[in-house]
């Protein structure tokens, strides 16, 4: 949880400094970027979940 909480800290500050120097949001700006983003991690998981399943198969 302290990584959470450190992580949405350290975005909220670069996020302010964007805004300060007008400059455009280091993020995706819509919905469907985010949800891209959770997409390619919910992938990753996946694959780290499947891994010693599919290597089963293999052997």
């Amino acid at each position: 949880m302290k990584v959470v909480i450190l992580a949405v800290i350290t975005g909220f500050i670069v996020g302010f400094i964007f805004a300060v120097f007008r400059l455009p949001i280091p993020a995706p700006p819509a919905l469907a970027g985010i949800m891209g983003i959770v997409g390619i991690y919910l992938g990753f998981k996946a694959y780290e979940w499947l891994l010693p399943i599919m290597q089963g198969w293999w052997k």
